[in-house]
């Protein structure tokens, strides 16, 4: 799943107006403007399934691909949004410093999310449930773990996708 169709998801589900969307972008230490968030979520060929005809579709030729770092940057600006500016402790950064690992988008994004909507194991659990799949404790507790860890597991699109699309029913 790439990081655009990931926003678009998220801003549907959580029913994001575009200001907010500018908003949560500079939070996160992105500038961007109202037209560049439009233009981040507007989809590309490459993001339609084969069985789609690309003749009904309009491309637009200024589309801005949402990187790793951009994606991360607005899901920290997200946590901002939902609970407010935390004071750094003695020693910390200002800011958070974005991963540098190899660590999957998927799993940065479940993480992510669970700190800003302040989601517990449990409701994660039946978000995903309410979007007819079926995850255990381990499961979620593996794809929560940092990367290095020995249990830890590569979140797939699938879980992914499906986490928006329970959030989209739990949420609106």
């Amino acid at each position: 799943m790439e990081n655009n169709d990931i926003l678009v998801r998220l801003r549907y589900a959580l029913d994001i107006k575009n200001t907010d969307m500018v908003e949560i972008f500079k939070l996160g230490g992105i500038e961007v403007s109202k037209d560049e968030v439009l233009k981040i979520l507007t989809k590309s060929k490459d993001s339609y399934d084969d069985e789609v005809d690309y003749d009904d579709i309009t491309e637009d030729e200024d589309n801005i691909k949402c990187t790793n770092s951009m994606l991360e940057s607005f899901l920290n600006g997200f946590i901002t949004f939902k609970r407010g500016k935390q004071e750094p402790k003695p020693g910390q950064p200002d800011t958070p410093t974005p991963s540098r690992s190899k660590e999957s988008v998927n799993n940065i994004l479940l993480k992510k999310l669970k700190i800003a909507l302040a989601l517990t194991s449990e409701d994660m659990l039946d978000i995903f449930e309410k979007a007819g799949i079926t995850v255990t404790k381990g499961e979620l507790s593996a794809i929560l773990r940092k990367e290095g860890h020995k249990n830890y597991k590569q979140c797939l699109d699938k879980y992914a996708r499906n986490f928006l699309k329970g959030l989209a029913i739990v949420y609106r």
